[in-house]
Order: C-alpha cells, then sequence, then structure tokens
C-alpha cells in the first residue's frame, strides 16, 4: 500500500514540475504580451488544478471500491474458513463417538469373556 501512495505522489509532483517547466518556457517563448500571457497561465493553473481535483476523486473512488471488493473477499474467506473448521470438528466428534462406542465394545466383550472363565 505504501508503493501506491508513494507513486501517486511521483506523479502529483512530475504532474507540477512539468507545469512549473511549462510555464517558464512559455513566458520566455511567449509570443503575447505580459498581460496576456499572465491570462493564459492563469487559465492552464485553474485547468491543471480542476484535473488534480478529478484525479484525486478518482483516485479516492477506486480505493473505496478496492477497499469494498477486499473487505467482501475477506468475509467470504472467513465464511469458508468457519464453515471448513465446522465440518472438521463434526467429523472429530463423529469419530470420537466411534471410538468410544469401539473402546465400550472392547470392555463389554471383556467382561463376558472374564465371566465365562469364571463360570
Amino acid at each position: 500500500m505504501g508503493d501506491d501512495r508513494d507513486s501517486g505522489a511521483a506523479v502529483l509532483l512530475s504532474f507540477l514540475l512539468g507545469g512549473v517547466t511549462g510555464a517558464a518556457l512559455a513566458l520566455l517563448y511567449a509570443p503575447r504580451s505580459g498581460r496576456e500571457t499572465r491570462e493564459m497561465l492563469g487559465e492552464k493553473l485553474r485547468e491543471g488544478a480542476e484535473r488534480g481535483r478529478e484525479l484525486k476523486d478518482q483516485a479516492l473512488e477506486k480505493g473505496r471500491v478496492l477497499k469494498e471488493q477486499a473487505v467482501g473477499k475477506g468475509r467470504a474467506l472467513l465464511d469458508d474458513a468457519s464453515e471448513y473448521v465446522e465440518r472438521k470438528r463434526e467429523a472429530v466428534e463423529e469419530r470420537k463417538d466411534r471410538f468410544t462406542a469401539a473402546v465400550e465394545a472392547g470392555r463389554q466383550a471383556y467382561r463376558e469373556e472374564k465371566a465365562k472363565t469364571k463360570a
């Protein structure tokens, strides 16, 4: 998750650096008057700021969607694990009951044989 944030920050930093560089070059090579150039730069900055807000909103929405998907998958995995544990618990309980019955049958057989030898 930290890499995604670093990547987003790098993109934003690159965007801002590109904007500043473009603005500087526009001032150096502008065929317009200073006032026209300032107005144009102001408009471009407003457009850039709006685009930045749009990108932020898109990123936040994508983050929300990914979070919801992760939570849903986590819940599904938890439900599957709970079902698996319950099935295994029931299987162990059944085996325990069969083992207890077998031990009791062995004890009963021993008692019967012991009673036969005494008689």
